[in-house]
């Protein structure tokens, strides 16, 4: 089968760069799957989490809003972050709770408000990837 070459990126970082099988990512219109030789495409990601095959495996990662494009033989995304299943612990995501909780608590302006509930939002789907994670360890 043919392979995709994707590339995850960050303000940061080259976070992710392999060739792949598929990809399923969050776009603003619903969650849509690329393939090899998919037509060209070039859309808004929102907050989520992207599945990743490769042959027989899964890969999943927590991302916040950004693009993907592809032409069919490459893939790139570009996000504001993104963490691999690895990269998270349960104490980690309670602790951004934690702090998106009393920045909320104790915000005076609507700009400090949406901030602290998008830091919310970005906990909890890194909470859904930690979870689904644990799933198929146990599996």
């Amino acid at each position: 089968m043919n392979k995709l070459k994707l590339t995850i990126i960050t303000p940061k970082k080259i976070v992710y760069e392999k060739e792949v099988n598929s990809i399923t990512a969050p776009a603003e219109d619903g969650e849509i799957t690329v393939l090899p030789r998919h037509i060209n495409l070039f859309t808004l990601l929102r907050e989520g989490i992207i599945k990743i095959k490769i042959d027989n495996e899964e890969e999943y990662f927590s991302i916040g809003a950004g693009y993907l494009e592809t032409d069919g033989q490459e893939a790139t995304i570009i996000v504001s972050q993104a963490y691999g299943q690895e990269e998270l612990s349960e104490k980690m995501i309670e602790e951004a709770i934690q702090r998106a909780k009393n920045i909320l608590s104790q915000a005076t302006d609507e700009k400090t408000r949406q901030e602290a509930l998008a830091a919310m939002r970005r906990a909890l789907i890194d909470s859904k990837l930690l979870k689904r994670r644990k799933k198929t360890v146990q599996a």
